[in-house]
């Protein structure tokens, strides 16, 4: 157990009542928006050879705030490997609103269809730290997650997208973003130490700050045009956050190396 845990659960505990009392208020305030449709989908180009890519997680990867998974992040991820290296993509997305890493492994990993894949993109981390889930459960369920794709997809590599961006949300109170924004960091640095002991298993530990978007991308520092309740992405967030996630994906070797495959 780390010691910032253990301080952080010391400062927030008397915080709990506010936290419950907030938490239903957003979830009043907060439009409930659903998930985008088509989570499946193949991008043609002249090449020979087609990357099959799977991503998984929860609401993020669900693609909440935008019609299609197309122009969510998954859409975004795919088309920016394609462009940048002139391939063909065959892509699915499983992922559902509200799952945590134990509901990710128990209920999403038994649907998946496909028997082999060469990219698998996972993004999670929010809703175990919204239920304050301890960060030593959820490296277990992590854990767990990474064994069970291994044991199905034993040769393909698993990228770990960044955490959410909590202490970003404009929805969120101060104190929110104070615990939880604070919890999933906690995530975040003990899933980069586990990563580091493990063959074609990695995690962009980049954390997101909208300023660092903004100044990247030379956008207007609008936090509005980031989210689209005030909790998750927009178009224009699933947009960069997929280009982002596509860069440290194509940096890595076992990308390269099938890349030469071809």
């Amino acid at each position: 157990m780390s010691i910032k845990y253990i301080f952080g659960c010391i400062i927030s505990f008397p915080l709990l009542p506010v936290l419950l009392m907030q938490g239903k208020k957003i979830r009043k305030d907060t439009p409930r928006l659903p998930e985008a449709l088509k989570p499946k989908g193949y991008i043609k180009t002249t090449s020979q050879k087609t990357l099959k890519v799977i991503t998984l997680g929860e609401s993020t990867l669900a693609g909440v705030g935008v019609d299609i998974h197309e122009n969510g992040f998954t859409g975004a991820l795919v088309k920016e490997i394609s462009e940048k290296n002139n391939i063909s993509i065959l892509w699915r997305v499983y992922a559902r609103s509200g799952y945590t890493t134990k509901q990710i492994t128990k209920k999403l990993l038994p649907k998946i269809e496909e028997s082999n894949a060469d990219i698998i993109v996972i993004g999670l981390g929010g809703n175990d730290a919204f239920k304050l889930n301890s960060p030593l459960l959820v490296m277990l369920n992590i854990e767990k997650l990474i064994k069970s794709l291994k044991k199905k997809f034993p040769r393909t590599p698993i990228y770990f997208t960044n955490m959410p961006p909590i202490k970003e949300f404009p929805a969120f109170t101060k104190t929110m973003k104070f615990v939880i924004g604070n919890l999933v960091e906690i995530f975040g640095e003990k899933l980069q130490k586990k990563v580091k002991r493990k063959k074609r298993v990695f995690y962009n530990s980049e954390v997101v700050t909208l300023k660092n978007w903004s100044k990247k991308y030379n956008l207007k520092n609008d936090i509005a045009i980031y989210f689209s309740d005030g909790v998750h992405p927009s178009k224009l967030s699933y947009e960069l956050w997929g280009k982002d996630m596509a860069q440290f994906i194509m940096k890595k070797r076992s990308f390269k190396k099938w890349l030469r495959a071809i």
